[in-house]
């Protein structure tokens, strides 16, 4: 009987050590979630309230960003190498500092500096929550502590339009920001007090730096992310040789890592096929999901003539699908095994791109919301088992490095997405202006870029069932 109570003692206090883990690391990733959407309402007041043009106004998005995309990978290499525990508070500590600096900027450029700034705090929140799930949580719970950080960045990426529409029209614009800055010190004082500090660093003379391997991997990936951006889904030979003056970085890249004694990005993780799978598949359904964003608001106000704010509550279906999937997801990627879950997330993907490419507007509103709610069910199951799967695949002194990378796959999905599948539905729905393009031709272009959406998915499942069948691969 003792010994029963002590075991149940013992558990008590081993979920709430648990719990005040999971919100150290949660309440960072809602934050950074929180400010990459929360801003994109606030554009309009921008370019009244400060004396900013519309494409100066959007760089406060972009530059937030590009931040993220660009120094993702060289934060996770310096967390494994310094301590990711004290990198991550720094990160915060910047992230809330530049919160304050955004608040109070006297002009856009000023603004605009400030976002980079944060942006770079919010790469480390992101990078190192993950990288730290590995080093904090049992294997055995691995998923559910996936799923949780899914949740909160789903529910923060849908917060942030509706939340920022409430701050600026009570407070102005500089509400926005303001909001981070408590949010920050509490989240700083939790993982301070409860995120165990269990991982020791590798010392800095065996780990070694790549300071031009970050700068060239920092470049390359802006030259991309600015060649996929600008223009506006026009292709011009602006960004042309942005993409060539990329293509040559990435090419000086490689060189230099093969000649470095400290590679950015050891060659072993890309050889391990875990790592590369998860890596293509993440990029391949953040390219998809881009699709739902791009197509889903001309398609419901165009086709199916759905007022303004029908359109804003029907495009919230997704991501609350995706806020209540993530912990149950987490609960079954536990419970069957991460390989089985990333197939079935992809099936689901598969099946709702599919129906999305061939759905008539005859079914309505619910013929779209239905599929699209499938679909993002599908990626909040695939997210969930794939992170898992891959902090699971390499070791603590590889960790951060490995979750950049995986944050980096999933950004330039998102920018790629936003270019092709942009570009897909642009030139099917209109040869000219969109504004002008008919219900039917919205439709056509709608259900083509699924198509084209639906045909990344196969590629996904066909990779997703080759993983199920390696029983190498465990």
């Amino acid at each position: 009987m003792k010994m029963h109570t002590h075991t149940s003692h013992s558990l008590t206090v081993e979920n709430a050590a648990l719990r005040k883990t999971m919100l150290s690391l949660a309440l960072p990733m809602l934050l950074s979630s929180l400010a990459t959407s929360i801003a994109n309402v606030g554009l309009p007041t921008l370019t009244q309230t400060l004396p900013a043009s519309f494409q100066e106004a959007q760089w406060v998005i972009l530059a937030y960003l590009l931040a993220i995309t660009t120094s993702a990978i060289s934060i996770g290499r310096m967390g494994d190498i310094i301590d990711k525990r004290q990198l991550l508070k720094l990160g915060v500590a910047l992230f809330t500092a530049a919160s304050v600096g955004c608040a109070f900027a006297p002009t856009i450029g000023i603004l605009i500096i400030a976002r980079i700034l944060q942006g770079l705090g919010a790469a480390a929140m992101m990078t190192l929550t993950l990288a730290l799930v590995g080093e904090t949580v049992s294997q055995g719970k691995t998923g559910r502590a996936m799923g949780i950080l899914g949740t909160v960045s789903a529910i923060g990426t849908a917060l942030g339009p509706s939340l920022g529409g409430i701050l600026i029209a009570g407070f102005g614009w500089p509400a926005m920001f303001f909001i981070n800055i408590p949010f920050g010190l509490l989240a700083l004082f939790l993982i301070s007090h409860y995120l165990p500090a269990n991982h020791t660093p590798l010392p800095l003379a065996h780990a070694g730096f790549d300071p031009l391997g970050m700068l060239l991997l920092g470049l390359t990936l802006a030259l991309y992310a600015l060649a996929m951006t600008v223009g506006h889904g026009t292709f011009s030979a602006h960004n042309g040789a942005l993409l060539g003056a990329a293509a040559i970085s990435g090419g000086l890249f490689i060189w230099a890592e093969k000649s470095a004694k400290s590679p950015l990005i050891q060659s072993a993780i890309l050889h391990q096929p875990v790592l590369r799978a998860g890596l293509i598949m993440s990029a391949l359904v953040s390219t998809i999901m881009m699709a739902t964003l791009i197509v889903g608001p001309f398609y419901l106000a165009r086709a199916l003539h759905l007022p303004a704010q029908w359109v804003g509550l029907a495009m919230s279906a997704g991501p609350i699908v995706a806020a209540l999937s993530g912990i149950p997801a987490g609960y079954w990627v536990d419970k069957l095994g991460d390989k089985i879950m990333v197939t079935s997330g992809w099936a689901a993907i598969t099946i709702a791109t599919l129906l999305l490419a061939i759905i008539p507007t005859d079914f309505g509103v619910l013929g779209y919301i239905a599929p699209v709610c499938v679909l993002t069910a599908g990626y909040a199951i695939f997210q969930t088992a794939n992170n898992t799967r891959m902090m699971k695949a390499v070791s603590a002194d590889g960790r951060g490095v490995v979750s950049g990378m995986l944050n980096l796959s999933r950004n330039l999905g998102l920018i790629t997405g936003a270019s092709v599948m942009g570009a897909v539905f642009t030139f099917t729905a209109a040869s000219q202006d969109i504004q002008f393009a008919t219900a039917i031709n919205i439709t056509q272009g709608m259900q083509l870029t699924y198509g084209v959406a639906a045909l990344f998915a196969v590629l996904g499942l066909g990779i997703a069932v080759t993983q199920f069948r390696n029983k190498t691969n465990q």
